[in-house]
Formats: structure tokens, sequence, C-alpha cells
């Protein structure tokens, strides 16, 4: 008898669209592996638990992206239920969707991040920041370059946008290689650089077919290359990372090998790139999807 697969897209953050596109794709690929398939578009929660209750899943295919998807809080309410769910739990999720504590336990682990500091926007707009030009400001919690701004002078903060309270990340502006490691299993897969056609690696680019040029494997010096590597899988281990996650990096000859962030429920869209890199290394986007069903789990209650 197959798995009833309940796969959850769209959701309440910016990446919604993004999520709905991931989703369609994992309920094809997962029909055609044979699994019972039951997909639900995220509106609100009451429709989500009824659904849950109606539909008795055995799995729940977590396709949500952003806040509410991969930060803790869907991973909470399944473990709550004792649903199994795909990708990593609660405390990984939740951990690696803060860009400041991922970079609190980077610097625990001797993985190098970008120099700068955390603040509201409010605070920022009446105290400005030490962090010198040119330099990055983005959401602590948010995910696929929503909201990152490149500020290289002071005519570019006119363009920013946040709420006077949210909390934001002033980081050191890294130039050089756009980097990303996809994890699987533990094991690094390999590495891509991408080239986005014009300007930065940012939501457009990802998400527009044509915007940007996906060079894999990496062209990098082989100590780079290895120490990228390392890097994803160190980080991947010490949050608790599970079945996947994507690890960005930037790398020039004088900052040498920074990481940004890492990714614990990456994108399954088919420009999504740890689908890509997976079928680089030999396997298919069904079969990938097939894994992260076989090896759904929750938090077991004692």
């Amino acid at each position: 008898m197959s798995k009833k697969v309940l796969v959850v897209m769209g959701g309440f953050s910016a990446e919604r669209d993004v999520s709905i596109t991931s989703g369609q794709g994992i309920v094809a690929a997962l029909a055609q592996k044979g699994y019972e398939v039951v997909s639900h578009c995220l509106n609100n929660t009451k429709d989500f638990l009824q659904t849950l209750k109606e539909e008795k899943p055995d799995v729940v295919f977590n396709a949500l992206h952003g806040n509410w998807g991969e930060d803790g809080e869907i991973q909470g309410l399944l473990d709550m239920l004792q649903i199994p769910y795909t990708h990593s739990g609660l405390k990984a999720s939740a951990i690696g969707m803060d860009k400041n504590i991922t970079k609190l336990v980077c610097h625990s682990l001797g993985i190098k991040v970008p120099a700068g500091e955390k603040t509201t926007f409010s605070d920022f707009c009446k105290n400005g920041t030490k962090v010198p030009f040119p330099y990055v400001i983005k959401p602590v919690s948010d995910g696929s370059s929503v909201g990152v701004y490149i500020i290289n002078s002071p005519e570019d903060l006119k363009q920013i946008k946040f709420a006077p309270e949210e909390e934001i990340l002033i980081e050191q502006y890294i130039a050089g290689k756009e980097l990303t490691v996809a994890v699987f299993q533990g094991k690094a897969l390999t590495i891509t650089e991408m080239r986005p056609k014009q300007g930065f690696y940012d939501y457009h680019a990802k998400y527009t077919d044509g915007a940007t040029d996906h060079i894999i494997p990496a062209p990098l010096p082989q100590e780079v290359f290895d120490q990228a590597l390392k890097y994803a899988e160190i980080l991947h281990k010490e949050l608790g990372c599970k079945t996947v996650s994507r690890s960005d990096m930037r790398y020039n000859e004088k900052d040498g090998l920074v990481l940004l962030e890492i990714n614990t429920a990456p994108g399954m869209t088919p420009l999504s790139l740890v689908p890509e890199q997976y079928v680089h290394t030999g396997g298919t986007y069904a079969d990938l999807c097939r894994i992260l069903v076989e090896e759904a789990s929750c938090r077991k209650m004692s």
C-alpha cells in the first residue's frame, strides 16, 4: 500500500508564488513514483488543520518557503500533531532561518561570515551604521533574497523599505563569485556558481528563466572548492539538518570564502539549485522527492 502524501504549498510569505511552483512539481513527481498525493494550498491554519483531519496523510511534504514555512512554525505544529514531514525539524529550521543566529553558530565553528551588525530598521534610521560602504541590508529572517539591498552610497538608502521594528542585518558587502553547495544525506554534492546577467543574484535572477547562468561545477581553486564543501557539511551537521540543505557563499581572493546563509528547506522549482545539483550528480528530480518522503519524520513524544 502506497503512502498518502499531503504536499503543502503557498503560505503567507513573500515567496508564496515560488512555493506553489515547487509544490506543483513535487505533486507530479510523487504521483509518478506511485504515491497517493493530495495537494493543499495553504491560505489559513483552519483549512490546513481540517485537511489534515480529513485526509490523514502518512507524510506532509513541506513545499512552503519563507516565514511560517521554513522557520520552525509549521514544523512545530506537525511535531505536536505527530505527523512526519520532510526536511529539517523545528530547531534546525528556526536557527537556519535566523541569519544572525546562523552567523553566531558559524563563528563558533570557525566558518568565516561577513562582518556586520543586527539592529531594527527604526534604530538604523536614527543612528546609521559603522559598517563602511558598500554594505548589504537584509532582513534577519527571510529567504530568496527578499528585501536584500546593496548600499553603495547614501543615495541608495532612499530605496529601502522595512517595517519600523523589523530586525535587519547590516553586513559588509562581499564581492566575487556567488556560490551554493547542496548537502544531501550529510554529504555535499557539488558547487554551483551563479552568474546573473545583470545586477546581483536577487529574487528576479533566481526565478526568471534565462536571467542567470549556472556553472556546475564552479571553477574554483581546488583548496577553495574543498573548503566550501566542508563548510556546508559542517553547518548542516551542526544545525541538525535532515536529508537536504543548501549553503550560500561568496568567494574572492582578498576575502577568501565567506558563508552568507543556509537554507534548510531549499526550493524545488525547475530553476532551483538543489534539484539541479542532484540531477548533475546522477539522480532525478522524482527520486529526490521520493527520498525526502521516505526520510520524513517528526519529533517523537517520550
